[in-house]
C-alpha cells in the first residue's frame, strides 16, 4: 500500500466526536439562538478535530455563523458581531455574525475558509451555505491565502521547533500551513481543512516516501498522546520544513486577479430578509 494511502486511511476516521458531547453541543446552539435572538446558519468543528489529529484530551472547538434579526442591521452604531460562550470543560464555542463573516470572506480569511471545509458539521442551512461556499471560492485571493499560511508556518517554526525536545502537535502546526501554502502554489484555490487530504495532494508518494512514513509515525503517536506530550526532533520532518520555508522565502506566489465583491452584498441582503420572515414561516430549532 502506498504511504499516502496509509495516511489517508489512518486519518479518514480521525475526527472523533463523543455522542454525549454532540448532544451537549446541539443543546448549546439552540440555547444561543434563544438567548441572543439569532439564527445559526452553520456550525462546525474547528481545530485539531477538524484537521484530523486530535489528542485524547483535545477540546471541542465549535464555531458558527449566524444571522441577526433585521433591527440589528439598521442602527447607526454597529452592534457586537461576535457571540462568545464561556469555556465549559472541554467545550469552546463561539461564532460570527453573517456580515462579519462575509467581510472576512472578502479578505480571504483562512480561518473562515477552513470552517467551511470542516469534516464535522453540526448545523447547516443548505441553501445559504451552498451560495456561501461558492462565493468563497470565487473571491479567494491566492496571494493573501498563501501569505497567511507561509507566515504562520514560519512563525510557528521559529517559536516552537527550535529546542531539542518539542511537542508533537507543534510539528503539525507547522506542517499543516506549509502544505496549505504548497497547495495554493500548485492550484490557486482554497486548500482543504483535513490534514490527510492536504498531504495526499501535496506530497509525492515516491519522492516523499520517507517523509510520508515519518509523518505517519508522528501522527500515530500524536493522536494517542496528550496535548502536552513531547519528543526529540523528527529529523526528516525538520529537514522538509526548513527546505520548504527557504523555498517560500525565495519564491513567493504571484497574485492572480480577483473579481468584485458585489455578490457578497447580495447574499447578505437575501439572507437577512429570508430569516426575518413572519414567525409562522420560520423553522423551529
Amino acid at each position: 500500500m502506498h504511504k499516502e494511502q496509509q495516511l489517508e486511511e489512518f486519518l479518514q476516521s480521525a475526527h472523533p466526536i463523543d455522542p454525549a458531547m454532540r448532544v451537549q453541543i446541539m443543546e448549546n446552539l439552540c440555547a444561543i439562538e434563544a438567548q441572543h435572538q439569532v439564527t445559526i446558519l452553520f456550525a462546525c468543528e474547528s481545530g485539531s478535530r477538524g484537521w484530523g489529529f486530535a489528542s485524547p484530551d483535545s477540546d471541542y472547538d465549535v464555531r458558527f455563523i449566524y444571522v441577526n434579526r433585521l433591527p440589528w442591521y439598521l442602527t447607526v452604531a454597529p452592534g457586537r458581531d461576535v457571540i462568545e460562550v464561556p469555556i465549559s470543560g472541554d467545550l469552546d464555542i463561539n461564532g460570527w455574525d453573517l456580515r462579519k463573516a462575509l467581510g472576512l470572506m472578502r479578505e480571504s480569511n483562512p480561518t473562515l475558509l477552513e470552517w467551511l471545509r470542516s469534516p464535522v458539521v453540526y448545523r447547516e442551512d443548505a441553501g445559504t451555505m451552498e451560495r456561501f461556499r461558492a462565493l468563497a471560492e470565487t473571491v479567494f485571493s491566492n496571494a493573501k491565502g498563501w501569505h497567511h499560511y507561509a507566515s504562520m508556518a514560519k512563525k510557528n517554526f521559529r517559536e516552537h521547533l527550535q529546542a531539542d525536545e518539542v511537542r508533537y502537535k507543534k510539528y503539525l502546526y507547522v506542517l499543516r500551513p506549509l502544505l496549505a501554502a504548497r497547495w495554493i502554489r500548485a492550484r490557486p484555490g482554497v486548500p482543504p481543512m483535513r490534514f490527510a487530504e492536504l498531504a495526499q495532494h501535496t506530497l509525492d508518494p515516491v519522492a516523499d516516501a520517507a517523509l510520508i512514513a515519518e509523518i505517519n509515525a508522528l501522527l500515530e503517536v500524536k493522536v494517542r498522546a496528550g496535548e502536552s506530550a513531547t519528543s526529540p526532533r523528527w529529523p526528516g520532518i525538520h529537514a522538509f520544513i526548513e527546505a520548504e520555508l527557504a523555498r517560500n522565502a525565495a519564491e513567493p506566489v504571484q497574485p492572480l486577479p480577483v473579481p468584485g465583491h458585489g455578490a457578497l452584498d447580495t447574499l447578505l441582503h437575501d439572507t437577512v430578509l429570508r430569516f426575518n420572515a413572519p414567525p409562522s414561516q420560520e423553522a423551529p430549532c
